[in-house]
């Protein structure tokens, strides 16, 4: 698939997400019976990068019938199986992806919120106080080859995060991120700390926390500043399969339980696709 034709859909989940033994409310059971489907109906699993690459010209392969994955918060369900309270052991999603046969490119991408106050924040309010958002998983999990970790901002702006951000910044919402010193704080911080302990250039990829993507960081300030923090594109959760006239500062994903939430939709979401 070349030119103008090719079209890749972005899988995203929240490892996070345990709810239950059931599909709707359990993204890691979602997630092997999506690449057991995805599998059985001819999709190839790629890597993200490569998605990204094919969009900016950097790279020309045959991308038909491909798919990409990514998570997003950076849990160490991401790539370690738990023992997660009150719902037994969970296979991480790379334990998942590792065992899937017939996927040669398999690969994830993990989204990682930087700021380890607002991850132990987050680990003590939003999980189970188990140390499941540190960062020591990082480095060799992306040395490993199947792992990419991909920029989330510095806190998520999440409203554990009781303080004001800058200027006054409210918590909760990523749309206030609109002006310079906003966006220095939750993107360039977050790049600089990630490019200080895995290299520089070693996260070229962003994604909107929330999926909530202002006009100010799309068409200003990631055109301006990206390249200069070693970024090529940033994802939202819009929905829709990446193409050849994407925006890379406004990249589609797909959200697990949001576009889809049972086996049979998202049978039907890939034969949209096809």
């Amino acid at each position: 698939m070349s030119g103008r034709d090719w079209r890749v859909p972005v899988l995203t989940y929240h490892a996070s997400t345990v709810g239950g033994p059931g599909y709707a409310g359990n993204d890691h059971v979602a997630f092997a019976s999506d690449l057991a489907t995805a599998t059985r109906l001819g999709w190839r699993i790629v890597p993200l990068q490569w998605v990204v690459e094919q969009r900016l010209g950097l790279a020309e392969r045959d991308l038909a019938r491909c798919l990409a994955l990514s998570c997003d918060d950076g849990t160490v369900l991401d790539v370690r199986d738990v023992e997660y309270p009150g719902q037994g052991l969970q296979p991480s999603l790379l334990t998942l992806l590792e065992a899937q046969p017939g996927q040669p490119d398999r690969h994830l991408t993990c989204f990682v919120i930087a700021c380890a106050q607002a991850r132990a924040r987050m680990d003590r309010d939003c999980l189970h106080g188990l140390d499941w958002m540190g960062e020591d998983w990082w480095a060799p999990e992306l040395a490993g080859g199947r792992v990419g970790i991909g920029n989330h901002s510095w806190d998520h702006n999440h409203p554990v995060m009781h303080e004001p951000g800058p200027g006054g910044m409210p918590r909760g919402d990523f749309h206030v991120v609109d002006d310079e010193p906003r966006a220095d704080f939750e993107i360039r911080q977050a790049a600089d700390y990630l490019a200080a302990r895995l290299g520089p250039g070693a996260c070229p990829l962003f994604a909107y926390p929330y999926g909530h993507a202002p006009d100010f960081l799309v068409r200003d300030w990631f055109p301006r500043h990206g390249a200069s923090l070693g970024l090529q594109a940033a994802f939202g959760t819009q929905g829709g399969a990446v193409g050849a006239g994407s925006d890379p500062w406004h990249l589609p994903r797909y959200v697990c339980g949001l576009h889809w939430s049972s086996p049979e939709q998202f049978e039907d979401l890939l034969a949209g696709l096809a």
